[in-house]
């Protein structure tokens, strides 16, 4: 088997609660990642990356996590390894719009672990590659985006009717039953079609909704060491944009370290 590395080094690893879940990652994947991954089934897991002020999107027409990450290849491994371990991949509207062209694959972002991911998708029996779940009310996506062609697409009965005459023949459409989706209607019904495992990579706004319906059982975060600042109405966005949560607790089950990038990983609560 080809060897597989960082430019550097691999992540190290600073701490790992006891008892959690291993899938047996491929020995390429595990060996950068530091050690084995793993998650029970059901699992909700939203992953983001984080300057160290808070600021996670900018107000940039595509998208800016390679700017909050500083094109941090570290980072695109782990969040390609996320992808390879999901069932589906879940973004909204907004995340797919800044993410033209894009494919939300794990060979996508770090094809030089495409061997790896291929062969960890086929020991835990899933597709060759995840499932794309957009999220959109309003229906106003780009349709002719490579990436609707196979995706699952959740809407409204107003985003339905435009979806309807848009959207390509092999997606599919899930509509809410009113003006607004109600996120754990949606993962009942994808974990009722057998997709078990789910990553949503946002926006703040979905995974603040995620949140809020108590939906979402894991958050990835990589904190960058970067700084980015914030003045009134510049449009940059936390990791949870829209709602009061109200104090949400997390518990911290694992942090990895690359350089002064910090990979973290939490468990969120129940209220």
């Amino acid at each position: 088997m080809c060897s597989l590395a960082l430019e550097t080094e691999p992540l190290e690893l600073l701490f790992e609660r006891d008892g959690l879940p291993r899938f047996g990652l491929a020995s390429t994947l595990s060996a950068i990642y530091g050690g084995d991954l793993g998650f029970s089934t059901p699992r909700l897991f939203a992953n983001f990356v984080s300057s160290i002020d808070g600021v996670v999107a900018l107000p940039t027409g595509d998208e800016s996590g390679h700017v909050v990450s500083g094109d941090s290849e570290a980072d695109r491994f782990v969040m390609a390894l996320l992808r390879a371990c999901a069932d589906p991949v879940i973004v909204g509207a907004g995340t797919f719009r800044k993410g033209a062209g894009h494919l939300w694959h794990a060979d996508a972002i770090y094809p030089d672990g495409a061997q790896g991911f291929e062969e960890t998708r086929s020991r835990l029996g899933l597709t060759r590659r995840p499932t794309l779940v957009i999220v959109t009310g309003s229906g106003l996506i780009d349709t002719t985006q490579p990436a609707v062609c196979d995706a699952i697409l959740v809407t409204t009965p107003a985003g339905e009717a435009r979806l309807r005459h848009q959207a390509p023949s092999s997606a599919r459409i899930i509509v809410s039953d009113d003006d607004k989706v109600r996120f754990a209607d949606v993962i009942r019904l994808l974990h009722k079609e057998g997709l078990q495992i789910l990553l949503t990579e946002g926006g703040p706004s979905l995974v603040a909704q995620l949140v809020d319906e108590t939906v979402l059982d894991e958050l990835f975060v990589t904190s960058s060491p970067t700084l980015f600042g914030r003045y009134p109405n510049d449009h940059r966005k936390s990791l949870i944009d829209g709602l009061d949560l109200a104090d949400r607790r997390l518990e911290l089950l694992s942090v990895r370290r690359h350089r002064s990038h910090l990979f973290l990983r939490y468990a969120l609560s129940r209220p």
